[in-house]
Order: structure tokens, then sequence, then C-alpha cells
């Protein structure tokens, strides 16, 4: 019996043993992160083309009855359209002078010059590059408006400014 007592004693140390150490306790699995997305390329730079810059609207000035004066409002118009265009040496500017249609042809043609002409000189003198600009009389032939009263002949009598190469809308 001794021998049983031996062995449940160390039996019991060996018990006691093991019920003293300490559990190991279980360490969370990592869990995969997902990689973060590559950061997107930043934009390219905007660099100045002629599509990228906005466009010139077109003008147009009147003026009275078998005249090729300027008045007040056409200047005041021009100085407008020279502020809209003078830093833009890529545009080319086209003058059409027009007429209604009372008068001859020939006369209509020489008065729509000599309109075209007198914005001409009014935009070299606010400091536009007269090289840039050209001038053209259309007469009687390009009519904005049809009838034979005063409106549509007040509508007629009058110069385009069209710049070259953009899109325009006259008005």
């Amino acid at each position: 019996m001794r021998s049983f007592s031996k062995h449940a004693s160390v039996l019991a140390c060996l018990l006691a043993g093991c019920a003293s150490a300490p559990q190991p306790t279980p360490q969370p699995q990592p869990v995969a992160q997902p990689a973060p997305a590559p950061a997107p390329a930043p934009a390219p730079a905007p660099r100045e083309t002629p599509e990228a810059r906005p466009a010139v609207a077109a003008a147009s000035i009147y003026f009275d009855y078998d005249s090729s004066t300027l008045s007040d409002d056409s200047r005041s118009k021009l100085q407008s359209f020279y502020a809209s265009v003078q830093n833009r040496a890529d545009l080319r500017i086209r003058i059409e002078g027009n007429c209604d249609e009372r008068g001859t042809a020939e006369y209509n043609l020489a008065l729509g010059q000599r309109r075209a002409e007198a914005a001409k000189r009014y935009l070299i003198g606010l400091g536009l590059d007269g090289s840039r600009l050209t001038t053209i009389s259309n007469g009687k032939e390009k009519p904005r408006a049809r009838g034979e009263d005063e409106a549509a002949w007040r509508e007629n009598r009058r110069d385009d400014l069209l710049p070259e190469g953009s899109m325009t809308g006259a008005r």
C-alpha cells in the first residue's frame, strides 16, 4: 500500500503542478487586411490651348441711315469687343460692313466699306494691331432682317465683327 500512496502522492503532485501552470491564452489570428488601393495619379496640369480658351463672341454695331459715323453706343460696343480680343493674339478679326436695301449696289458697297473701315480705325486707335483686322463690304447682299420698314432697315445698317477661327454668334 505504501506504493499506492507513493504513487498517489506523485500523481497528486503532478496534477497540482499541471493545474498551476498558466493556461496559454489563445492569440487572435491576424486578419489579413486588403492592400490599400494605389493613390490616383495626379491630373496633368491644364495647358493653354486655343481649344481651351473661351470663344470670343461676335459683335455687331449699328449705323444711322446713309452714315458711317460711329455712335456713342457703337464706340462702347467696340471698346467691349476690344477688351475681349486684345490679349488673344491668335485671333484675326473680320469686319463686315452692311447696308439696308435702299440705294444702288455700287453705293451700298462703298458705304459698307466706309462703315467697316470706321470700326477698324477705332479698334486700331484703342491699341489693336491693324494686321489682325480685315474689312469687307457686303453692301446690301447679306441682310439680317427682311422687310421694307425702318425696323428691318435699322437692323441691316451694321458692321459685324467676326473673330476668325473661333465659334461665333453675331449680335
